[in-house]
């Protein structure tokens, strides 16, 4: 019941969010669905129904299906020419980022070197959802543009695993390089046969009852909509990357839906817009739950962020570092090597809510309680600086995407004249008053024309005056 409940005011605050999202449209919604979440953590109602962050269930149910929805949206084809190019960015650069900025900050937190490692590993993943938000309405550059959600799809198993290796270091004192650096080849390598044995099972599965009497299209939605949770728990019970097996169903799905298109467009065009509700939901979803956390954050370690600012001499300190490595790694191997395309590069490394999700991993592994709050607070600002940096450096120097800012109301203005030709053409026909005027109410209300006091007039006459119209005429009347 507490799930339930907890899922249920989540929800709510996300349909909230994106309605005030659609009001202020010269901010990206994100930070409307992180602000309506802080201000939900400030109202004790709201917080004590929201049960406490559970990393399994968010990233079984969150996370898994929006990797496989962002891997869908990938060409394999596109993958395959970039494989040295994946492997460098989301294995090599971490790895070396994590080098880097443990022997940096480790005399900072005055710890071992298992400790500013633990700091670094959670640090390492970038979110692609993310970097959607920093650039919404500006054109980036298409090559950077795709490395870094290359990089962002696969790097999160490297930052999962190099946490793992940290742990044990705490724990033990001991690094064992050799068996960790398998383990990662390991789990990857494992991710991805285990995504791509059960996404092509899966798939010929459902073609093949799609060109059977079988057929029945909400079952075949179903077998679709559970594959990424089923993937994640699979990989994850054998051990291997959850996430990277996630990624590759995805990635085998694209190819998929290019190719059977036609062969059932109504399940098709359900299947897309299937997603493109849940994909919606999740993303606000995965924005509001970080404004909670972050509200909670403040809420209840604000003595400490006060009275010791050691997490954010941290923080802002993880964040530089990575920014220095991202920028001279972009300016040897990256498009075109120049200044500009590093710069969009090393800034567009934003972090997100698998950085969150990982910092609550830590709970429970051995981690004084003083020392959880530090990390907690030095990577709540890694994430707020990866996201509120680029947005207002993009805003300067990347061009506005005019195509994206002009689509809607060309497609308005379309539209508009689609429909009063519909009316003329209604005018001119043979039909009572009664009947043009529902089918006029129902032309202007593709536009928004309609008040509710006209929506109201007309629900009356289709419930109270149903012989206006034959009842199969009122059916669809409604259905539309």
């Amino acid at each position: 019941m507490g799930l339930f409940l907890s899922s249920f005011v989540i929800l709510l605050l996300v349909a909230i969010s994106d309605i005030v999202a659609r009001l202020v449209p010269h901010i990206s919604s994100t930070y409307i669905n992180i602000l309506i979440g802080v201000l939900a953590a400030c109202v004790p109602v709201i917080n004590h129904a929201i049960l406490g962050f559970e990393n399994d269930v968010f990233m079984t149910l969150i996370i898994a299906p929006l990797l496989f929805f962002e891997g869908q949206r990938t060409a394999l084809q596109i993958v395959g020419r970039r494989v040295r190019s994946i492997f460098g960015s989301a294995i090599v650069l971490a790895i070396i980022s994590a080098v880097v900025a443990t022997i940096v900050i480790r005399p900072m937190l005055g710890g071992p070197f298992a400790l500013a490692l633990i700091v670094v590993a959670i640090s390492t993943p970038t979110d692609a959802t993310a970097l959607g938000s920093v650039s919404q309405g500006h054109k980036l550059q298409h090559s950077v543009e795709k490395a870094l959600t290359l990089e962002a799809l696969f790097n999160d198993a490297t930052g999962l695993v190099l946490l793992q290796a940290a742990l044990i270091w705490y724990q033990t004192g001991h690094l064992n390089l050799l068996q960790n650096s398998g383990r990662l080849l390991l789990s990857a390598g494992g991710g991805v046969l285990i995504g791509a044995v059960i996404a092509l099972v899966m798939m010929l599965g459902r073609q093949f009852l799609l060109r059977s009497a079988a057929n029945v299209i909400s079952s075949q939605t179903l077998f679709y909509l559970l594959t990424p949770f089923i993937v994640y728990l699979v990989a994850e019970h054998l051990g291997m990357s959850g996430i990277i097996a996630t990624v590759t169903a995805g990635l085998i799905n694209n190819s998929e839906a290019i190719r059977s298109r036609f062969s059932s467009p109504r399940q098709m065009h359900l299947g897309l817009q299937l997603v493109n509700f849940a994909d919606d939901v999740l993303n606000s979803f995965v924005f509001v739950v970080l404004g909670i956390n972050l509200g909670r954050i403040v809420l209840t370690r604000h003595a400490s962020m006060v009275h010791n600012l050691s997490w954010l001499v941290i923080g802002i300190s993880v964040y530089l570092i990575l920014l220095v490595c991202r920028f001279v790694y972009a300016k040897l191997l990256v498009a075109d090597r120049t200044w500009r395309s590093s710069v969009l590069f090393s800034f567009g490394g934003v972090h997100g809510t698998v950085t969150l999700a990982m910092t609550f991993s830590i709970l429970g592994q051995g981690l004084a309680s003083t020392t959880f709050n530090l990390i907690l607070l030095a990577e709540a600002t890694v994430i707020l600086l990866s996201m509120i940096v680029p947005t207002i450096l993009f805003h300067l120097i990347l061009p506005r995407d005019w195509d994206e800012a002009q689509r809607p109301q060309m497609i308005k203005t379309l539209r508009y004249r689609a429909v009063h030709a519909g009316i003329k053409a209604v005018k001119q026909l043979s039909l009572s008053k009664e009947v043009k005027q529902i089918v006029i109410f129902d032309l202007k209300d593709q536009m928004g024309l309609t008040t509710l006091r006209w929506f109201w007039r007309e629900w009356r006459g289709v419930s109270g005056q149903s012989a206006v119209l034959t009842s199969c005429k009122v059916s669809n009347s409604v259905g539309l």
